[in-house]
């Protein structure tokens, strides 16, 4: 019975064009991949915004890391596993993040979304009310849905919304949480008028900001470094795996956050450390990001950014049922609203030598099906051409 209503389930997904499928990549990333089932393609859809993640002083960090540290920390930081490399990031950490967070700490998890478990489950307990964008992250949605927390929810970045919720709050803990760069429409929440809800209202302010880290301040230190805020208030989430090009997340708070989440929150407690060679390259990949190299990359990342957000509005005036909503980050959301035709253009796109997957519910909205598209420092501008030259000719015969 099981087998067959899974089976059920799958058949209704294919119908609806929403059943997904991995691929198997045969070579590093980087914006030409080889596929196994295909033949190279040029790749908008990574986010490795700042082309780190193959990069070569990376790649002899993290060799040189193994040679010191081995391959695995053999258990979870509470128990053995919690070595030099792991403390000497997190102080890396917590000095990136100590100008905004004033005597911030940092705390190392495997991934992002078992940081913001982490969080939501640590912090939501019954004397809290979680206020979230109805845009969160998956990560967020789910941890405030398991903690034990009342849950509210306003209209995506409807402060006003917000607002009303906050001054009927009865509850003594009030946790705002925001992504900072919102991963599927590449919009910047309004931080500062966050902080000052938060600062109005006793509250304190989660931040994501998986899309901004390495990508936003004048040295990468992400959103906070942006809006130059500074608030004992603030909660920040970073990962990682995207602008940093390697893997695993923090939280950078208040000292005495960071240690309850060292007592409370079970996805750090209850799992193996990350490896220290791990932590040991990503030293290496924060240095690129706030030196010189890394402010050429950003600098090359916003004029891709410009072209790329030039030619799409260009083919979202000649062709119906487009529209490109407002976005100056490396993701850049071209919305078709069909399944079908998102399915259709990233099929088409793909047999002229370009993926670009499409991103349909429950991920997006039910209507907003879309190609999410997202650049890297290490595309070109010919690259961008490329891909603009294949949308408008694919959207010509789409009408003839």
């Amino acid at each position: 019975m099981l087998i067959e209503h899974i089976n059920q389930q799958l058949l209704d997904l294919e119908a609806a064009g929403l059943r997904r499928h991995r691929r198997v990549g045969m070579s590093p990333c980087s914006p030409r991949q080889r596929w196994q089932d295909a033949a190279d393609l040029l790749v908008f859809c990574s986010n490795d915004y700042l082309g780190l993640a193959n990069h070569p002083v990376l790649i002899d960090a993290l060799a040189e890391g193994a040679r010191l540290w081995g391959v695995g920390s053999g258990a979870s930081h509470l128990v053995s596993g919690h070595s030099q490399a792991h403390a000497e990031l997190e102080a890396m950490l917590a000095r990136w993040l100590g100008p905004h967070i004033p005597g911030a700490q940092a705390l190392l998890f495997c991934s992002g979304y078992m940081a913001n478990v982490a969080l939501m489950t640590a912090l939501g307990d019954h004397q809290a009310t979680i206020l979230s964008d109805k845009l969160n992250h998956a990560s967020l949605i789910d941890g405030a849905l398991l903690a034990r927390a009342k849950l509210q929810r306003y209209p995506h970045a409807q402060l006003d919304a917000l607002e009303r919720q906050l001054r009927a709050c009865t509850s003594p803990v009030k946790l705002i949480v925001t992504d900072a760069v919102f991963s599927m429409d590449g919009d910047v929440a309004d931080v500062p008028a966050l902080l000052q809800l938060a600062e109005q209202y006793d509250a304190w302010l989660v931040i994501d900001d998986a899309h901004g880290l390495g990508v936003l301040g004048a040295h990468g230190h992400g959103s906070l470094e942006h809006f130059a805020l500074c608030s004992e208030r603030l909660i920040y989430m970073g990962t990682l795996g995207k602008a940093a090009g390697v893997s695993g997340a923090f939280v950078a708070a208040h000292p005495l956050i960071i240690q309850w989440l060292v007592q409370r929150a079970r996805p750090y407690i209850y799992t193996t450390a990350m490896p220290p060679a791990l932590a040991y390259v990503l030293r290496h990949a924060l240095e690129i990001i706030e030196g010189a190299q890394g402010a050429q990359r950003r600098a090359r990342l916003n004029e891709l950014v410009a072209q790329l957000r030039t030619g799409l509005a260009a083919l979202v005036l000649q062709h119906t049922g487009l529209s490109l909503p407002p976005s100056w980050t490396p993701i850049q959301p071209l919305i078709v609203g069909d399944n079908a035709r998102a399915l259709a253009l990233a099929t088409a796109l793909q047999a002229r030598g370009i993926r670009a997957p499409a991103i349909r519910p429950p991920t997006v909205p039910v209507g907003t099906a879309r190609l999410r598209l997202t650049l890297s420092a290490s595309h070109t501008a010919a690259d961008v051409d490329q891909l603009l030259g294949a949308l408008s000719n694919i959207l010509n015969e789409e009408q003839s």
